[in-house]
């Protein structure tokens, strides 16, 4: 499950709220076992994605760094680079439909 979150600082252009709300989702489905809740836990659920996309939007605007922002097109070609020195060809394939 968490094979979803990406880093989202320092990057050009900046990590979009669709992003944001993809990785708190992500998340809360990590923590919580549930990849789609029940109706009982749907509103708690719900409510925490936000709450984690609130404090993920707050956390990535308050970070600083002297790094120039790297560019996603250059990590994803080094993602797909290492899965298939790692996995060959079907792994690197996966990573670069993921992307």
């Amino acid at each position: 499950m968490c094979r979803n979150i990406r880093t989202l600082f320092n990057f050009e252009p900046p990590a979009t709220e669709l992003e944001i709300r993809d990785a708190s989702l992500q998340f809360v489905r990590k923590l919580s076992g549930f990849t789609v809740p029940s109706r009982a836990n749907e509103a708690a659920f719900d409510a925490a994605v936000e709450k984690v996309a609130t404090a993920a939007r707050e956390l990535i605007r308050s970070l600083v760094t002297t790094a120039p922002p790297r560019n996603r097109d250059d990590e994803a070609a080094k993602a797909r680079a290492r899965a298939a020195q790692r996995f060959g060809g079907r792994e690197a394939e996966a990573v670069d439909a993921q992307s």
